[in-house]
C-alpha cells in the first residue's frame, strides 16, 4: 500500500513539474525591439563627380589598403591582425562578453548535482545520539538528538542527486539573455571598429614615414644643388667677379639644407617606432629600409550612399546593439513585478551502514515548490524599471548621434579631398614654375646680369613650392586612408555573430 502511495506521489510531482515546464515557455515581459528610426539623407552633399560603389568594389575593399598597390603595407596590414595587444585585448572582451552570454542562458535549464556526505560521530558516556532526518528545499539534512545512554560511534552516510529550476514564466532570464547576445554583439562590432582604426592608424603612419623619406630625398637635391651654387660662387669670387658675402650666402644656405636634411630623420625615426608598436613589437626589433622613391598613387575611392553607411560602420552597429541590448533589460527589470516560483527534489539514499546504503529500503525522495513575490519595496522595482527606460533612451540618442558624426566624417573627407586635387593641381604649376625662375636666375648670375641675392631667392621659393606639393600629396593620401575608414572599410554588419554563435560552446579562433 505504501508503495502505491509513494508511486502516485512520484506521478503527481512529475506531472506538476511537466506542466511547470510547459507553462515557462509563455510570453516574455518588456517591449520587443525595433531598430530606432534615423533621419538618412538620400546623397552625400559632397559626393558630387565621385565614382559610385558598386557590388565589386564593395567586395575588392574587405582589404582596403591595396588601393596603395605598396606590397610592404599590404604584409604590414596582414601582421598586425595577430600581433597587435590591443586588438588581442579587444578579441579577449569580446570572449569575455561571449561566455558571460552562455552563463546566464544556461539559468534557463535545470541544474543537477551529486551530492553525498559520510560522518562518523563519537559520542560520550553521558549522552547518545539519535538520528532524524529532515527534508528541505535543499535537500535532506541529518540531525542528530542527544539522549542518555552509554559511549559510541554513531555512522551516517547519504547520496543521492539533487536537482532545481526556476522556471522563466514572465521572461526575464530569456530578456536577460537577449541583453547578453545584444552586448556581446557589440563587443564584436567593437573588435571590428577596433581592427579597422589600427588598419587605418598603421596605413596612416606608413604613408607618413614614406612622405618623410620623400622629403629627405627632396632635401638631399637642395643640398646637391646648392653644393654646385656654391661652386660656382667660389669660382667667381677667385675671379674677383663677385664679392666674398656671395661665398658666405651660398654656403648658409647649403647649410641650411644639410640642417633641414637631418632634422627629418626625426620625425621618419619616430614613424618606425610607432608602426612597430602597432605591430606588437618593440622598436628596437623593427625597421624598414627608404624606398627609392614614392610609390603611393591616389587611389579611386567608390563612395556609398548614406543608407548603405548604416550598414558598413562597425561604430554604428556597436551602437545599434546597445539599444537592443538596453531595450532586453527593460524586461527583465518588468519581470521583476511578477512572483518568482523555484522547483526542487532530490532522491537517493541514505544509511547508519555505509556497505548497505544503496539498499531499496534506504531510498529516499523529495519534491518541493518555492514562490517568492515582494509585497511592498518602497518603489524600489518602479523606479529600476524607469532606470532601465531611461538608459534605453540614453542608448538611442547615442545611436542617433554616431549616425550623425559618421555622415559628417564622409562628408568632411569628401569634400577635403575635392579641395585637396584643386590645390594639387596649382601646386603643381607652382612648382614648374618655381624651378623654371631658379634656373633662370642661377644662369642670369652666371653671366652677370643679377646678383646673387636673386639666386638665393628664387631657389628658396623652389624649396618651399616642392615642400607644399609633398605636403599636399600627403594630405590627399592620409584623407583617402580617413574615407576609407569612413565608409567601413568593406566591413558589414552581416559580418556580426548570428545569436547562436555567440552561445555557441565552441570558442572562436585565438587571433582576432
Amino acid at each position: 500500500m505504501f508503495e502505491k502511495i509513494l508511486s502516485s506521489s512520484r506521478t503527481a510531482g512529475f506531472g506538476l513539474a511537466t506542466a511547470l515546464v510547459l507553462g515557462a515557455t509563455g510570453c516574455a515581459v518588456g517591449p520587443n525591439y525595433h531598430r530606432p528610426e534615423v533621419a538618412v539623407p538620400q546623397n552625400f552633399k559632397e559626393a558630387a563627380g565621385w565614382k559610385p560603389a558598386t557590388p565589386n568594389d564593395d567586395a575588392a575593399r574587405s582589404a582596403w589598403w591595396e588601393v596603395f598597390q605598396d606590397p610592404v603595407l599590404n604584409q604590414l596590414e596582414g601582421e598586425i591582425l595577430v600581433s597587435n595587444q590591443s586588438l588581442l585585448q579587444a578579441a579577449a572582451n569580446y570572449e569575455e562578453a561571449r561566455q558571460l552570454a552562455r552563463a546566464d542562458h544556461a539559468t534557463l535549464f535545470p541544474s543537477l548535482s551529486a551530492v553525498g556526505s559520510y560522518q562518523r560521530l563519537r559520542r560520550s558516556s553521558g549522552s547518545s545520539s539519535v538520528s532524524t532526518s529532515r527534508s528541505t528545499s535543499a535537500g535532506t539534512t541529518q540531525v542528530l538528538t542527544p539522549t542518555s545512554g552509554s559511549s559510541g560511534v554513531l555512522t551516517t552516510a547519504q547520496a543521492g542527486l539533487q536537482a532545481s529550476w526556476t522556471p522563466d514564466f514572465w521572461g526575464r532570464i530569456r530578456r536577460l539573455s537577449e541583453a547578453d547576445v545584444a552586448a556581446a554583439q557589440a563587443s564584436a562590432a567593437d573588435l571590428a571598429n577596433a581592427r579597422l582604426s589600427l588598419q587605418s592608424a598603421l596605413a596612416q603612419d606608413y604613408i607618413l614615414l614614406r612622405v618623410a623619406d620623400e622629403r629627405r630625398r627632396l632635401y638631399a637635391n637642395a643640398v646637391e644643388a646648392y653644393r654646385r651654387t656654391l661652386e660656382i660662387s667660389q669660382n667667381k669670387y677667385k675671379a674677383g667677379v663677385v664679392a666674398r658675402s656671395d661665398v658666405i650666402s651660398s654656403q648658409a644656405q647649403l647649410d641650411s639644407a644639410r640642417a633641414q636634411e637631418i632634422d627629418s630623420g626625426v620625425q621618419r625615426a619616430q614613424l618606425e617606432h610607432a608602426i612597430a608598436v602597432l605591430l606588437g613589437r618593440a622598436p628596437a626589433d623593427f625597421s624598414l629600409a627608404p624606398q627609392p622613391s614614392l610609390t603611393l598613387p591616389a587611389p579611386v575611392v567608390p563612395v556609398q550612399l548614406p543608407s548603405a553607411l548604416l550598414e558598413r560602420r562597425p561604430d554604428i552597429a556597436a551602437a545599434e546593439r546597445a539599444v537592443a541590448a538596453a531595450n532586453a533589460r527593460i524586461g527583465v527589470q518588468i519581470a521583476g513585478f511578477f512572483p518568482d516560483i523555484s522547483l526542487s527534489g532530490e532522491e537517493g539514499f541514505q544509511s547508519s551502514v555505509l556497505h548497505q546504503l544503496f539498499r531499496a529500503a534506504n531510498r529516499t525522495w523529495s519534491l518541493g515548490a518555492d514562490l517568492s513575490e515582494p509585497v511592498f519595496d518602497f518603489g524600489q522595482r518602479r523606479a529600476q524599471t524607469l532606470e532601465a527606460r531611461a538608459a534605453y533612451d540614453a542608448t538611442v540618442a547615442a545611436y542617433r548621434q554616431a549616425v550623425l558624426s559618421a555622415f559628417q566624417s564622409v562628408e568632411d573627407h569628401l569634400s577635403t579631398l575635392r579641395i585637396l586635387g584643386e590645390e594639387a593641381a596649382v601646386q603643381s604649376a607652382a612648382v614648374e614654375e618655381a624651378a623654371e625662375a631658379a634656373r633662370i636666375a642661377l644662369n642670369e648670375y652666371n653671366a652677370g646680369v643679377v646678383d646673387y641675392t636673386t639666386v638665393v631667392t628664387a631657389q628658396i621659393a623652389e624649396l618651399n613650392a616642392r615642400q607644399a606639393a609633398l605636403t599636399t600629396l600627403q594630405n590627399q593620401r592620409t584623407t583617402s586612408v580617413a574615407l576609407l575608414e569612413a565608409l567601413g572599410g568593406g566591413w558589414s554588419a552581416s559580418d556580426l555573430p548570428a545569436p547562436g554563435a555567440v552561445l555557441a560552446r565552441k570558442s572562436p579562433p585565438r587571433h582576432p
